[in-house]
């Protein structure tokens, strides 16, 4: 399946409800935009509500590669679109004065047509940005660019314009299919409106209670229902009334629940929720907190 066969918001939704992800009508709908406009999707929320998921669904589902450049703080254009095998050259021109040396005059390449031969594309590294345009229909999935800085989101903005880069030794290459972009953002930082104005936007938040249990139920369909809807009214409860340092996403909540399933627990109690508090948890503190509110929960 391509991304023109998806011809509604409703089609989308069936369509990624067959990986285990189910997003609700406002994102299922700027999805559908996305992939009719051929405009990146940009995706803001807090950590753990299902942001780098959607890339993979929708790689998943429409059976095309998922390419992911993981942003971080001093990422260049470089790590993200390409570089040169220097070994690889090293050894080609050792091999090549290699050969004249064995036949001089006969079969020597002169110095212009070496130092061409150099920037061959058997030479060239793509990095995830380069990788996509050249294996597109792909999904392109920019996470977290919110840690990057202003020089490459410059970067992304150009070539997210054109799906082209110009390789200054080699030539420009072109997606003959635009990829599927998704970038998502923790909102550590306020992105520049430029890329804002490129991409469709949407922010997601964590699931209301019915629809994190039926994630829960169709992620983990073995979790008892009781259970699934235990676990998710304490981590709802958890979210809004609790101050601590991680609130737990949805990807803590299937955690908390397979845990809790495999300990042979069939409804949580104040035991199973001790045991497998580090299903939930990530720091000290949130546990010392958490664990006291589901003692005042479940006592």
């Amino acid at each position: 399946m391509t991304s023109t066969s998806i011809t509604s918001a409703a089609a989308l939704a069936a369509l990624l409800a067959e990986t285990g992800y189910l997003a609700d009508e406002g994102l299922a709908t700027i999805g559908y935009l996305a992939l009719a406009m051929e405009r990146p999707l940009l995706l803001e929320g807090e950590p753990g509500t299902g942001k780098t998921a959607l890339a993979e669904a929708l790689a998943q589902a429409l059976n095309i590669p998922l390419i992911r450049l993981q942003c971080y703080e001093g990422i260049d254009a470089s790590q993200a679109l390409y570089d040169w095998d220097f070994t690889a050259q090293i050894l080609h021109l050792r091999s090549v004065e290699a050969g004249s040396d064995r036949a001089p005059g006969a079969n020597s390449l002169r110095t212009a047509e070496l130092e061409n031969s150099l920037y061959d594309e058997r030479f060239l590294l793509a990095r995830p940005v380069l990788k996509a345009l050249q294996q597109s229909p792909a999904v392109l999935l920019i996470d977290e660019i919110d840690r990057a800085d202003d020089e490459f989101e410059a970067f992304l903005l150009e070539v997210l314009s054109t799906y082209q880069v110009s390789i200054p030794e080699f030539g420009t290459v072109k997606a003959a299919t635009p990829p599927i972009v998704v970038l998502t953002s923790n909102r550590t930082r306020d992105l520049h409106d430029a890329l804002k104005r490129r991409c469709l936007y949407h922010w997601i938040d964590h699931p209301g209670l019915a629809r994190e249990v039926e994630i829960v139920r169709t992620r983990l369909p073995q979790v008892p229902p009781p259970l699934a809807e235990q676990v998710v009214r304490a981590v709802q409860q958890i979210r809004v009334t609790e101050n601590i340092m991680k609130p737990p996403g949805v990807a803590e909540t299937l955690d908390w629940a397979r845990a809790l399933h495999l300990l042979g627990s069939p409804e949580l109690d104040l035991a199973s929720a001790a045991a497998s508090i580090g299903a939930l948890c990530k720091y000290r503190e949130d546990t010392e907190r958490v664990s006291a509110a589901l003692a005042r929960m479940l006592g």
